[in-house]
């Protein structure tokens, strides 16, 4: 999700409901681009964090506490100097600009009552937090802009401030119909991009979801689509937000604080705190990013380990290809031993008749041999191709049964949600002897990491396996005989568990076990996945398999789609 101005209108709404008079209790700048304001208004005490990072500008209402470095940076210094007991008279925001504006008055040197800015501009790669002064001239920034990194505007003390306007877009919020319809062209393949375009404040996602609710791409009708802009725009300038984080197969992918109300969206959660909205999402952000990094060396090893599992499939398939040959040293040895005393010595072959086939069939001979001899040299070969043959079948059927195993922990990785599911998945490695464990690690490693427990509408229990070591345990400890067992057919996957709890299921349950165990698997996102149920009891751990391995030899299936987003999630860790 963008950090546009519909964003920043709800940030302000939120600071100027808590902060206006409060008190500029202390300053900290815990990174070289952030700063923590604690700020107290009346018997209430607020955190204010302030980021100009260019991957992630924020500014919202933060409740922990951050550590500061022992020696405060000049800027957090300077603020200290200037505005520190200082009182916010004022947050504001130009237009839907990315921009917020906190004015704050404080007593100078010499007791005269003096007004300050904080410009604080979160455009991401150019975010910044400038401190200005009555005459809107800069007293610093966080970040100093030269002109040799920028020929539009330099960010230097003693240098006017101004806002930028070289994209020159409009105000949406002061936009009528006859306007609107005069920028937006009807037949434009694009409409959305149109919005972005001309109208400054506007996220992709919410110019998308504008055209789509006004059914525009099909109808054409200008006036719907203004009449939806509209309604979404009265929203933002009456501050009438209602913030809501946006799922997608339980991931959450977008955030909005003004969605049109015919968008569609099933699977969402609501907040009542913008603040909270933005922490929230951007901390599983975060947690999905850091997973994803710290996953990078497990899917190394493990694609490795899988290239050559399958080079080596390849190559025993390729010695099974040609199972004739080896037949014919047979047929040959057999021949030569019933028609062998025609050949005459020194003879490099003989014809004789394949009684088999009713064909006439030229053998070839080593003239140094006799023909038993030749016969027995031909046995040989056919007995060391067969042995070869039954070895690569062995050698064939290991390969097979390591691929479809590592397939499954590529599919652990893939849906680990925590630092310690992919503990677990390590740990599986190094106890099947892929991965080499080190002498020193003398203790055991303990986890946390839970199965994924979701609920139906009906109210039965759903456990999902995240890695070989969960499918395990919910499979043979958690489930009883009588409950169910769901998994992608013949497809890498987790094992899902429904308790029954001695009930029925109904239908509905059977499919939502079924979503779940085709949306955990390597066949998500397809339209249709087979998968198999069957009670618990029927399921089997063989001895000496690997862990997640198991067989069953009854069972029903159904085709099915792997949308979640009606199950309700109760744990994830």
């Amino acid at each position: 999700m963008a950090f546009d101005g519909i964003t920043i209108r709800a940030i302000v709404s939120e600071l100027n409901d808590h902060l206006i008079s409060g008190r500029i209790y202390k300053i900290a700048q815990p990174e070289s681009d952030e700063l923590l304001l604690t700020i107290k208004n009346g018997s209430d005490t607020f955190r204010l964090q302030i980021s100009a990072n260019p991957s992630l500008p924020l500014v919202c209402l933060f409740d922990d506490n951050k550590q500061s470095p022992m020696t405060a940076p000049n800027f957090c210094m300077l603020l200290r100097k200037h505005i520190q007991n200082g009182r916010i008279v004022s947050i504001s925001q130009p237009s839907l600009e990315r921009i917020i504006r906190i004015d704050i008055e404080h007593l100078d040197e010499m007791g005269d009552l003096r007004q300050k800015k904080l410009m604080i501009e979160l455009m991401g790669k150019h975010s910044n937090i400038i401190f200005v002064d009555e005459n809107n001239v800069i007293i610093d920034a966080i970040k100093h802009i030269g002109p040799g990194i920028s020929s539009v505007r330099e960010v230097l003390p003693g240098r006017e401030y101004f806002i930028p306007e070289s994209l020159k877009r409009s105000d949406p919020l002061n936009t009528s119909f006859e306007e609107f319809s005069l920028k937006i062209d009807p037949q434009n393949a694009e409409p959305a991009k149109e919005i972005l375009k001309i109208y400054c404040g506007i996220s992709p996602f919410i110019a998308e979801s504008i055209v789509s609710s006004s059914d525009f791409i099909s109808s054409r009708d200008i006036k719907a689509l203004y009449d939806v802009f509209s309604a979404v725009m009265k929203k933002v300038a009456e501050n009438d937000f209602d913030p809501k984080v946006l799922y997608e197969n339980g991931i959450p992918f977008e955030y909005s604080f003004v969605l049109p109300g015919s968008c569609g969206f099933k699977d969402f959660k609501e907040y009542s705190s913008v603040s909270t909205l933005l922490i929230d999402y951007y901390r599983d952000k975060e947690i999905r990013s850091r997973i994803l990094q710290k996953s990078s060396d497990l899917r190394r090893i493990v694609s490795q380990l899988l290239e050559k599992e399958i080079k080596k499939y390849d190559i025993h398939k390729k010695q099974l290809e040609d199972p004739d040959k080896k037949d014919r040293f047979r047929v040959w040895g057999e021949l030569l031993n019933t028609y062998g005393y025609n050949a005459k010595p020194g003879d490099r072959s003989i014809e004789v008749e394949n009684y088999y086939t009713g064909k006439s069939e030229v053998i070839t001979l080593d003239p140094d041999l006799s023909a038993t001899d030749n016969a027995k040299k031909y046995f040989e070969r056919y007995n060391k191709l067969k042995r070869t043959e039954e070895a690569a079948k062995t050698l064939l059927d290991e390969a097979a049964g390591e691929i479809e195993y590592l397939e499954t922990i590529q599919n652990a990785i893939d849906i680990a949600l925590t630092e310690d599911d992919l503990l677990q998945i390590k740990s599986e490695l190094t106890e099947c002897g892929y991965i080499k464990k080190h002498s020193s690690s003398k203790k055991k490693e303990r986890f946390v990491s839970k199965p994924l427990h979701y609920v139906t509408k009906e109210g039965f229990h759903i456990y999902v396996g995240k890695n070989n070591i969960q499918n395990e345990d919910i499979t043979f400890n958690l489930a009883n005989g009588n409950d169910w067992w769901f998994h992608a057919k013949k497809i890498p996957g987790s094992h899902v568990i429904v308790k029954t709890e001695g009930r029925e299921l109904p239908d509905s349950v059977f499919e939502d076990a079924a979503r779940l165990a085709a949306h955990y698997s390597k066949a998500k996102g397809n339209s249709k996945i087979e998968v198999d149920y069957v009670r618990r009891k029927e399921v089997k751990h063989p001895n000496g398999s690997k862990p997640g391995f198991v067989v069953y030899y009854t069972n029903y299936s159904m085709l099915i789609d792997s949308d979640i987003s009606s199950l309700t999630l109760l744990s994830d860790k």
